[in-house]
């Protein structure tokens, strides 16, 4: 029986004794570029989907890719890898367009040492070579995400601290680069589950909640780059906050955390509803209060407003990541019936 255009239903049809067979439509066939004799590639995933394809993989294949880079600059090297490792290939090739210098050698070195599971296995003049040593199945992409809502909460809270009690942001950025070495692990899996569809089964992970968790992901990444943003105004400002301002901002910025750190387990533990609802109320209550008090503190003094702008702007945007994911928590728990 046909259910639609693009859908059709047959029954399994038993050859022989150990053999079952399906029969598909020749004019649906032949849309699909199949004849017979064919080679067609059969997967069966632990989600209960078996998937017919007519090629092996979307994008081809992902043991390998050779780029040329422009062997004077660093940052076409950067990109090069970035991009190479979020695309998910294990080995990674840089041919230069003249040659590698030592420098450019030791830069895509202390790359690869930021990049979870890569390490560089050749590097000379006229080649360096990355390979990913960590394998799909050793990887956890809920505890990586548990762990990138820690680092990226820990940055903010280092921020905001550096705002009110007028303290140092060193450490800022090693805790914003711990952020965005979890973030593009999760980027890289969710990119190799879309062309090789044994990456999900090697995670133990549904394709709708992989794709849940990369989405979470991306806002916790913007909660560390609005904190940096806030470390950045901390580090200009050339006196501290006024004792009665003390109070307003660490509220506003305990409230935001909770939003973000709410949400967050919201789609971490399938909460329901009623706790993602929860959380989005909370967001907006928070922003509102923000407003409030830039409100009240252009009133005090438009000095000083003009400098926590940055800081204010950033907790609200903290508050509305954190209300991004809570959205996630709740389209989840209605696709789920909870």
């Amino acid at each position: 029986m046909d259910t639609d255009a693009g859908v059709r239903t047959r029954k399994l049809q038993k050859v022989g004794g150990s053999t079952y067979t399906v029969s598909v439509p020749k004019e649906w066939a032949r849309e699909q570029g199949l004849e017979a004799g064919a080679q067609i590639h059969l997967y069966a995933h632990g989600d209960g989907s078996l998937v017919v394809r007519s090629s092996e993989r979307d994008g081809g294949e992902l043991a390998a890719t050779r780029l040329e880079v422009d062997g004077e600059s660093d940052e076409s090297i950067e990109r090069a890898v970035e991009a190479a490792y979020a695309a998910g290939f294990e080995e990674i090739e840089l041919v230069p367009t003249d040659s590698f210098t030592p420098a450019q050698r030791r830069t895509a070195d202390s790359l690869a040492r930021t990049l979870v599971g890569a390490e560089v296995i050749e590097a000379g003049a006229d080649r360096i070579a990355i390979r990913n040593l960590l394998d799909s199945a050793d990887v956890s992409v809920r505890q990586s995400l548990v762990q990138l809502q820690f680092a990226a909460l820990a940055v903010h809270r280092t921020a905001t601290e550096a705002v009110i009690a007028d303290a140092s942001v060193d450490g800022l950025d090693a805790r914003a680069a711990e952020v965005d070495r979890l973030f593009e692990m999760i980027t890289r899996h969710f990119n190799r589950s879309l062309t090789d569809f044994a990456e999900l089964d090697r995670l133990g992970v549904g394709r709708t909640t992989l794709f849940e968790y990369y989405r979470t992901a991306r806002q916790l990444r913007r909660v560390a780059d609005a904190a940096v943003e806030i470390g950045a105004v901390a580090d200009r400002l050339d006196e501290p906050v006024p004792d009665a301002t003390v109070p307003e901002v660490e509220s506003l910025a305990a409230d935001a955390r909770r939003v973000v750190e709410d949400a967050s387990d919201a789609v971490l533990d399938d909460c329901g509803t009623d706790v993602a609802h929860r959380v989005l109320d909370r967001r907006e209550e928070t922003v509102a209060a923000v407003e409030a008090v830039d409100r009240a503190l252009f009133e005090r003094s438009p000095a000083e407003a003009h400098r926590l702008n940055g800081v204010l702007d950033g907790l609200a945007a903290t508050a509305e990541s954190g209300g991004e994911i809570a959205e996630i928590a709740v389209r989840s728990a209605i696709r789920n019936g909870e």
